[in-house]
């Protein structure tokens, strides 16, 4: 098993990366993560990794629009949710959006989330879902994600859980790096919390040399939905943008 929690430049790494494709190495990524955080009591971890039907789907998934080695721009979301990565381990790719746009027939609970819509409404904004793929990886932050009381709950909601879990963070974006995603720049999902908490660690860790802030997807969708093209437009000039450092 692949070791990941290495510096980007480290030379196994660069090893890994060059004979293996994106797909690959997120797999290998995702089968390394473990339930076993040490988190406050009061959140319980979201570990979807265990579920063979989750894996079947995230697998041909991956396998279906990463089996390449080209370098992708990152879209950073906070972290998995119960309805998109928590059931399907791909970010913001709910069941629904998993069989009838991405092409994935699956026997899940065919719930939606939110965020979702949006992101696969930008996805449809850039062209083909193999097109926006081809050019983008859309992750998390934090690579696991968190619950309370049965509701989502995110890193930074409380700060014992955003420093024990920011190790993880940091490991994390090292191994996206580390798998081709470009370090030219990265899009960061959220202009509030999660955007003052990444933007001064990048500026620690050195990782992206330019970051873009963008509203989170579930915030347009459940209080600005009436200024949702609006929102759109602004994620299709980011993107633009960002492909163009590629």
């Amino acid at each position: 098993m692949p070791q990941w929690r290495l510096l980007p430049n480290s030379k196994h790494s660069l090893k890994l990366a060059s004979v293996m494709t994106f797909a690959e190495q997120v797999l290998h990524f995702n089968r390394s993560l473990s339930p076993d955080w040490e988190i406050p009591a009061h959140a319980q971890l979201l570990y979807p990794f265990d579920a063979p039907d989750t894996w079947a789907v995230m697998q041909a998934f991956y396998q279906k629009y990463y089996s390449d080695k080209q370098p992708r721009i990152a879209l950073f979301g906070i972290n998995p949710g119960r309805f998109g990565a928590g059931v399907t381990g791909v970010p913001f790719t709910d069941p629904i959006r998993m069989q009838d746009v991405c092409g994935i027939p699956n026997d899940m609970d065919k719930k939606p989330e939110l965020s979702s819509d949006f992101v696969y409404r930008f996805i449809a904004g850039w062209g083909s879902t193999a097109d926006f793929y081809r050019y983008f990886y859309i992750t998390s932050l934090c690579p696991l994600g968190f619950v309370k009381d049965g509701k989502n709950y995110n890193f930074y909601d409380d700060k014992k859980l955003e420093r024990a879990v920011k190790p993880h963070i940091i490991s994390n974006i090292r191994a996206q790096l580390s798998m081709g995603v470009s370090n030219k720049v990265a899009l960061v999902m959220g202009v509030g919390k999660n955007w003052k908490f990444f933007e001064p660690l990048n500026r620690e860790e050195g990782f992206f040399e330019e970051v873009l802030p963008l509203p989170h997807p579930r915030w347009v969708m459940q209080y600005r939905r009436k200024r949702m093209d609006e929102f759109l437009a602004q994620y299709q000039d980011a993107l633009a943008y960002a492909a163009g450092k590629l």
